[in-house]
């Protein structure tokens, strides 16, 4: 028996109902910001939202079945921030542990060192999260700061690490 690989792509309006399905597991907007009940019109919303900047949104597919959504993000209106991008990633419960994470941030990373102009990409998350915490970790984010009782979570005030990565080389000008 064969499995089909694991397909990465740029998001399109039509995802948004597999997101908003996968978003509606307490196991995977648990561990985001997000808030349960978001309607799939929300997240046409947010994906047509987020089709500007220097940002990018990705999804992981296999056999057509959406297993993870991530992207990058501009980290504010401020020009002066216009180098940094925030990082968001959720993988399917029953996808977790299977590589669907990394190859969403390797594809990312990828993405903000080589074509992006990106020198920081920043991200919280909840300080319980061990499994994303190594994930970002291997991927060169360090942490730069623990948010107490930063978010509400299951009716229990959650502490939050604030992790960055910085280009690893910083590209500058050709002689």
């Amino acid at each position: 028996m064969t499995t089909s690989p694991l397909t990465l792509r740029s998001v399109q309006t039509q995802d948004a109902s597999a997101i908003a399905q996968l978003m509606a597991d307490l196991a995977v907007f648990g561990n985001t910001l997000q808030l349960p009940y978001a309607s799939e019109e929300l997240w046409t919303k947010r994906l047509n939202a987020a089709q500007t900047g220097n940002g990018l949104q990705l999804v992981a597919l296999k056999d057509e079945h959406l297993l993870g959504f991530a992207g990058l993000h501009a980290a504010g209106p401020q020009v002066r921030r216009g180098h940094a991008v925030g990082l968001g990633i959720s993988v399917a419960q029953h996808a977790q542990g299977q590589g669907v994470g990394t190859a969403l941030l390797r594809a990312l990373t990828d993405y903000a060192d080589q074509w992006g102009s990106i020198l920081r990409i920043e991200l919280t998350v909840f300080a319980d999260n061990a499994r994303a915490i190594a994930l970002y970790e291997r991927f060169g984010f360090e942490q730069e700061g623990r948010h107490r009782g930063y978010a509400l979570r299951n009716g229990q005030y959650s502490d939050v690490l604030s992790m960055a990565r910085w280009h690893p080389q910083p590209p500058g000008l050709t002689p």
